[in-house]
């Protein structure tokens, strides 16, 4: 499913849930911890907000966004992030918030105006812009969920996560790499429900490795938002149960994830 025009339509709506979720925050509430430690509301927003500018400058302006992630040197950059954060965490909320919608709304003007067998500069290789949107879900969902979790809140999930669900399969390996481990080269068979009740299938159908179980669960699994052993994802074949351990749809440091039972069902 490679769709560029029903993917910008679906990020757009979703980063409309996120937004949500603060527009009506008082200001204190965006000081309210989240499950990433250390992290609070403000947090997540302002990395969002980073996150999607400099997106959109890929899609804008490759040649800036080149320029910028080589200026970074030997930066790792999750540092260069962690840095990006201060320019927005010390805002006002109505600022920060403002900040936000912008940076969203040029990212995805920027994405949707890139033909899509074009290719755009990312922070690896470069990607298509459908691809780079699917990206841009993936950190909707895993911010979005962590400012939920922080307001006692629980997102309504649509088969819009289709396009972090396809997503999470193509880069099934992030999570060997991540560990420097070798990633096996046998292919998985993901067979997912969708929200709406639909099935999804992804790769071989006889392949020995299968996941299967709730797709929005496989979403909370692979954004590492929820632990494995609290969630309708289940596994067949030893390989298949070893990834559902690692698993992750962003490059670099895993994170410390979440405890077994850290959420109630």
């Amino acid at each position: 499913m490679t769709d560029t025009r029903g993917v910008i339509a679906d990020l757009t709506a979703e980063a409309e849930e996120v937004d949500a979720l603060v527009a009506g925050l008082a200001d204190h509430g965006w000081d309210m911890p989240t499950p990433a430690p250390g992290w609070h509301v403000r947090h997540q927003i302002g990395h969002l907000a980073f996150i999607f500018r400099i997106a959109g400058l890929s899609a804008a302006q490759p040649e800036a966004f080149v320029a910028m992630t080589k200026s970074l040197g030997s930066i790792p950059f999750e540092q260069a992030v962690e840095g990006a954060l201060q320019e927005y965490i010390h805002d006002p909320a109505e600022v920060l918030l403002t900040r936000w919608r912008a940076e969203r709304d040029a990212a995805i003007k920027a994405i949707a105006a890139v033909p899509g067998d074009q290719l755009v500069p990312w922070l690896v290789n470069p990607l298509p812009p459908y691809v780079l949107a699917c990206a841009g879900m993936m950190e909707l969902f895993g911010h979005g969920q962590d400012i939920a979790d922080a307001l006692g809140v629980r997102p309504e999930r649509t088969d819009r996560i289709r396009h972090l669900v396809g997503f999470a399969v193509r880069v099934r390996d992030f999570g060997y790499e991540a560990r420097n481990l070798t990633p096996p080269s046998e292919e998985f068979r993901f067979e997912l429900t969708a929200p709406s009740g639909a099935l999804w299938t992804f790769g071989p159908a006889d392949a020995e490795q299968r996941i299967s179980g709730s797709a929005a669960d496989f979403c909370l699994l692979v954004t590492r938002r929820r632990h494995r052993y609290d969630l309708d994802v289940r596994a067949k074949g030893t390989l298949a149960d070893q990834w559902l351990d690692i698993a992750q749809a962003y490059r670099g440091p895993a994170g410390e994830g979440r405890r077994p039972g850290q959420f109630r069902a």
